[in-house]
């Protein structure tokens, strides 16, 4: 067995847990077979399980949403800005991200940055879409439908397809385009 040479590779082969074998699957042995290293390795790094499936959260909520938020945000044109932010989700790691929902049930940490994560995804999307359609209502609602979309079909027990998702996600850009929220009546 070797060693690993940081802890970001402790907390991507988390992720891989998460997304095969889903919140039940992810254990210490579990983790440190798929890095080929002894638990010795790990506790060189995290002091114990409850500090590493903590900091693990965290290293999803930073790389997988503040990080990807910022970098968006730089995009002058809210459309793109769009676009991006929804390319970005169709190559999210939906099945780690569906466990990390599972786990937001059961512990109250991890359900706060659930929370967390959510509500920037969807402001960012809310900002952009406000720019587009200039009413606050039809600005909340493309936001909620977009981020809708992808927490079902990461929730979703049916095979995965990117290329239906995708499909999905353009009608969904196609109506913002088109003015098609225009309809939306207010307060509904």
């Amino acid at each position: 067995m070797g060693a690993v040479s940081s802890r970001e590779a402790f907390f991507d082969a988390g992720l891989e847990v998460l997304s095969d074998q889903g919140y039940g699957g992810l254990k210490l042995a579990e983790v440190c077979q798929r890095l080929g290293v002894t638990t010795g390795s790990f506790y060189h790094y995290f002091t114990n399980w409850g500090a590493y499936t903590g900091q693990l959260v965290k290293y999803w909520h930073d790389g997988l949403t503040v990080r990807v938020v910022e970098a968006v945000q730089s995009e002058p044109d809210p459309r793109e800005r769009i676009g991006r932010l929804i390319e970005f989700g169709l190559t999210l790691p939906h099945g780690a991200e569906s466990a990390i929902r599972v786990w937001s049930f059961i512990d109250p940490e991890v359900r706060s940055v659930q929370a967390d994560v959510d509500r920037q995804r969807f402001q960012v999307l809310y900002d952009s879409a406000l720019q587009i359609v200039e009413n606050t209502r039809q600005a909340e609602l493309f936001a909620a439908w977009a981020v809708y979309l992808l927490v079902g079909y990461e929730q979703a027990l049916l095979p995965r397809d990117i290329g239906g998702l995708r499909w999905l996600v353009d009608q969904l850009l196609d109506a913002l385009d088109a003015g098609r929220f225009e309809s939306v009546p207010p307060g509904e």
